[in-house]
C-alpha cells in the first residue's frame, strides 16, 4: 500500500501548501473490481489537492492506494497526439542524434516507434533525446524524478516532457483530473521551476487540444534564454493559476456532481435508459461525487478487453463491451471522455443521436452535435 501522506510540496519540499479541492474519501480510480463482488467491499480513501505557495506546484495532497495493473487501452486521439507532437519536434530540429531513451507512462502507448522510424536506437542509459509523455505526473517525489529524467539527458541533448496543463484544468473546470496516482497538476511556471532545479531550462513549447489543452516542452542543460513558443504559453497562464482560481476547480466539482445527479434522475423519471462510454479513471470522482448508480446509469462501455466484466469503483455499475452497449440500444450515452468523440462515432454509428458530453446544466445536456460545433465539454 502507498502510504504516501507528506505535508511538504513535493517540488521545492517546503510550502505552505494550500488546499483547493477536496473530494471527500473516493475509491481508487485504477482498480475496477469484478462484477461479482459486493460493493460495499470497496476501500475508499481521500481525495485533495494542495497548491504549493511557494513555486505553484498543484499536487495530490496524499495517497494512501496501491497502484494497479493498467487496464486501459490507448485511444485513436492519443495516438494521433503522438504522432503530431514527434513531427512538430522534428520539424523544429528537436530530433538530434541517434539514440533515444522513453520514460514510459502506466497510461500505456509508446512514442518509441515514432522516433525510431527516424533513425533512433532506443537505449537504457544516457540519451540525445529523452521522452516523457504523462509519465512525471505519477512520481510521487517531483524534485527527484526530474533530476533522473535530467541525468538521461545527454549533454547537448533534449527533453521533451507532455503534460496536461493546469491552466486547461482550471479554464475547463476539469476537476475530475485530480485521482489518486497523479502527484503533480503543472502550470508553465511550475514546470519551469522543477527543470530548473534538475539544472534544466525549457525552451520551446508547443500546444495540443488534447484534454483540452495539452503542451509539449523541449527542455535542454543548462540555462538558455526561451522562444517565443514558450513565452506564450507562460503569458497565457499570468495571473490565472493562483490559489483563489485553482479553487474555482471545487465549485466546478460541486455544480457537475448536481447537475449529473439532477439530469440522470430526470432521465430515469421519463423512462428513458441510460449508459456510458468510458471507464475513465476521471469518471470514477464524477459517478462517486454524483451518487450515481445501476438504477440511473445501466452500464458503462469500454474498448478495453481487462476492464470488461468488471464494475465502476464504488457502484454496481457493470462495465461492458462496446458492441453490448450497441445491443442494449440506450437512449442516451453519457461520453466520459469528449475527445473520443470522433473514435466512438465512427466506431459505433448505430449510436449516432445518442451522446451527451456535457450535462453542465440539468435537462439540457450537449450533444454530439453541438459538441462537433465548438460547444464546451467537461
Amino acid at each position: 500500500m502507498n502510504t504516501d501522506t507528506r505535508r511538504a510540496c513535493r517540488g521545492c519540499g517546503r510550502g505552505p501548501l494550500h488546499r483547493v479541492l477536496d473530494l471527500g474519501r473516493m475509491p481508487a480510480a485504477d482498480d475496477f473490481p469484478l462484477v461479482t463482488t459486493p460493493v460495499d467491499t470497496d476501500a475508499v480513501y481521500p481525495l485533495a489537492m494542495e497548491l504549493c505557495g511557494r513555486c505553484g506546484l498543484a499536487q495530490l495532497a496524499e495517497d494512501g492506494t496501491t497502484p494497479a495493473e493498467p487496464k486501459a487501452v490507448e485511444s485513436l486521439a492519443l495516438r494521433k497526439q503522438a504522432a503530431d507532437a514527434v513531427a512538430h519536434a522534428a520539424a523544429a530540429g528537436w530530433l538530434r542524434g541517434g539514440t533515444v531513451r522513453e520514460f514510459a507512462s502506466p497510461h500505456g502507448g509508446s512514442w518509441l516507434p515514432l522516433i525510431t522510424a527516424r533513425g533512433f536506437t532506443p537505449v537504457e542509459g544516457a540519451a540525445d533525446v529523452v521522452v516523457d509523455c504523462f509519465g512525471l505526473m505519477h512520481e510521487p517525489d517531483q524534485r527527484s524524478a526530474f533530476a533522473q529524467r535530467a541525468i538521461a539527458t545527454r549533454p547537448g541533448g533534449v527533453l521533451l516532457v507532455q503534460f496536461h496543463s493546469l491552466r486547461a484544468i482550471v479554464a475547463g473546470g476539469q476537476w475530475n483530473c485530480l485521482r489518486h496516482g497523479h502527484f503533480a497538476y503543472y502550470s508553465m511556471s511550475a514546470l519551469w521551476t522543477l527543470l530548473y532545479s534538475a539544472g534544466m531550462s525549457p525552451v520551446a513549447a508547443w500546444e495540443f487540444d488534447l484534454y483540452g489543452g495539452t503542451v509539449l516542452v523541449a527542455a535542454v542543460h543548462g540555462f538558455t534564454q526561451p522562444q517565443q513558443s514558450l513565452r506564450r504559453v507562460l503569458s497565457a497562464e499570468a495571473h490565472t493559476l493562483g490559489a483563489v482560481r485553482v479553487a474555482d476547480l471545487q465549485k466546478a466539482a460541486d455544480r457537475q456532481a448536481r447537475s449529473l445527479r439532477g439530469w440522470l434522475e430526470a432521465e430515469s423519471a421519463a423512462g428513458s435508459t441510460v449508459c456510458a462510454y468510458g471507464a475513465a479513471s476521471r469518471a470514477v470522482a464524477l459517478f462517486s461525487l454524483a451518487g450515481a448508480h445501476r438504477g440511473l446509469v445501466h452500464a458503462v462501455a469500454d474498448a478495453a478487453p481487462a476492464k470488461q466484466g468488471r464494475r465502476m469503483p464504488g457502484t454496481a455499475i457493470p462495465i461492458i463491451a462496446p458492441a453490448e452497449l450497441v445491443a442494449m440500444r440506450p437512449d442516451r450515452v453519457l461520453l466520459t471522455l469528449p475527445d473520443l468523440l470522433p473514435e466512438v462515432s465512427v466506431s459505433c454509428p448505430e449510436l449516432d443521436g445518442t451522446w451527451v458530453v456535457d450535462v453542465d446544466e440539468p435537462g439540457a445536456p450537449d450533444t454530439e452535435a453541438e459538441q462537433r460545433q465548438g460547444g464546451a465539454a467537461v
